[in-house]
This record gives C-alpha cells, structure tokens and sequence, in this order.
C-alpha cells in the first residue's frame, strides 16, 4: 500500500510525533471508561495490578491508533483534518509506524495477561484485531455502516477493566459497551454532516457521503432515540444511584433535543452548527455520565 508522500525522513520522527500515532485524545478516553469499569467492578484489585491493567489497556489502545495510522495514511493524506498527522506529514515512514504499532500491541496483551489475568488479555487482543483489521482495514472502505459496527472496539474498554478485576464479563459490563456503542453513531455522524468533503474527497462511505444528509439525520436521531433511555440503565439495573439516574435523565434529554434540531434544521450555516453542537456536546455527554458513575461508586466506597 502506498501512503503519505513520496519521501519520508525516515528515522527522523520525534517522541512527539510517535506519540501522535498513539491518539492520545482517543487514549484519554479509552482510560477513563476502563478505570470506571474497573472501578464498577465488584470484588478487589491490588492498586498496582489495577495500575498495570490500565496502563496495558491504554498501549493497547495507542497501538490500535499507529496501525489505524499506518494504513490510512493514503487518505489520512487527503482530509484536512489528518493532513498534518505523522505519516503523511512525513516525520514517521509507514514501515515505522507498522513496527511501532505491531509491538506495542503484543507487549500490551501479553504483559496484561502475564500479570493481571488472561481473559482481559485475550479481550484486549481481539479488541486491537478489531479496530485494526475489522474497522481499519475492511469496514471503514466498504460500508456507511463501518462507525454502527465498527464503534464496538471503542465500546470494549470498560469491559476489559471489568474483566481485570473479575476475570470475566457480565450484564453490568455489557450495559457500560452498549452506552458506548449505541452513542458512538450519533457522535461521528453529526461530525460526518459537517466533514462530508473531507470523505468524500478520500473516498470514504461515511453516511452522508453514500445515503445523503437526510438520511444520516434521521439515523441520528433514531440513535439518539436509543440512547437516552438505555443511558439510564446503570441505574434501572441498581449499578449506578439516583444522582445518576436523575443526572443522566437530564443529559439525555439534552442529547435528543441537539439531535431533533440536527433532524429538522437542513440548510446552510445552520444546520452546519446543528451538527457542530450535537458533535461538541456528545463528547461532554459521555464523559459525564462515566464520570457521574465514578463519583457514586468512589463515594460508596468511602462510606
């Protein structure tokens, strides 16, 4: 596969730029939602175990990104908004950013496996496989489906640090994947709505581009129907308290009324800052409701 420009520096990237390859912004969040299900989690962990699971989790999480990298770096060229990544900027050649990623992937799994347990190390392996292989490198080109099914290696952090802890996967866990998934469509569609160009320049079938503006909104709100209710789950299921309950009653509601005015408003600036509001506030969203869990099972723990 030919990627990027025609001449790297190779050897020449910098801590940063490898760093880059990493997406720590995408990292971020990957921590933070397997810390919660940890957290979650019932039964203990030694602090430094817990400390080495996150920390397998989060490489595992970088390494998914270089090898994203590494083989979308012919259309990370294109759009504008990957355009200055390290490979098409040619600060890390496509081989370098394979190695980096390929190693980083089996340290994360067998150090994950070796000193915390072997079913969160086989969970973090088949979600690095995901990501890499069954979103990377078929489903994102192939289908306007590719961020439905794809978003499950997003959705699998809180599931590996619940299986940290327990060693296994339950419904509580499932219902921390599904928040996830079911949120993750509505976030990139409502960027998809205002970044069209972009995937339509680099050939991408993101919704918007295959099916069309009309359709992608309807789909969002459809997600965004799902959604809200099934955010109130954790404390339907007595996993999560009533601050949360009312809380994330509250913040969906937000959530639907962003993306109705995403439905209904359709020409212009308008509806470009529809999508922009909907894109913005579903990040404060996620974060929120994982944070609001945190909150109440640190505090229960205190008392």
């Amino acid at each position: 596969m030919t990627a990027g420009p025609a001449v790297w520096n190779g050897g020449m990237g910098s801590v940063g730029d490898y760093i880059a390859l990493l997406k720590p912004r995408v990292m971020s969040l990957v921590i933070f939602t397997a810390f919660v299900g940890m957290m979650l989690a019932p039964g203990s962990i030694h602090p430094v175990v817990a400390g080495v699971a996150l920390l397998c989790i989060a490489i595992g999480a970088g390494a998914s990104g270089a090898l994203n990298m590494w083989y979308d770096a012919d259309i990370d060229a294109v759009m504008t908004r990957t355009a200055k990544r390290p490979i098409p900027a040619g600060k890390v050649t496509p081989d370098e950013a394979l190695a980096f990623g390929m190693t980083l992937s089996i340290g994360s799994v067998v150090v994950l496996g070796l000193l915390v347990n072997w079913f969160a190390g086989a969970f973090l392996a088949f979600t690095i496989f995901f990501y890499a292989v069954v979103y990377t490198m078929w489903l994102k080109r192939s289908t306007p489906q590719n961020i439905v099914i794809g978003g499950a290696a997003g959705a699998f952090p809180p599931m590996i640090g619940w299986a940290s802890v327990t060693g296994g996967i339950s419904l509580e866990s499932v219902v921390l994947f599904l928040i996830i998934f079911m949120w993750t469509p509505p976030h990139f569609w409502a960027l998809a709505l205002f970044k069209s160009g972009d995937y339509r320049a680099a050939g991408v079938p993101m919704l918007p581009v295959v099916a069309g503006e009309a359709a992608t909104r309807r789909q969002i709100l459809i997600y965004s129907i799902i959604l809200a209710p099934l955010a109130v789950a954790p404390y339907a299921l007595g996993f999560a308290g009533i601050v949360y309950g009312i809380a994330a009653s509250l913040l969906g509601a937000v959530f639907l009324g962003l993306a109705v005015s995403v439905y209904w408003t359709r020409e212009g600036e308008a509806a470009r800052k529809a999508a922009v509001r909907l894109f913005s506030f579903s990040i404060l969203y996620l974060f929120l409701l994982y944070a609001l869990m945190l909150g109440e099972s640190l505090a229960g723990r205190m008392l």
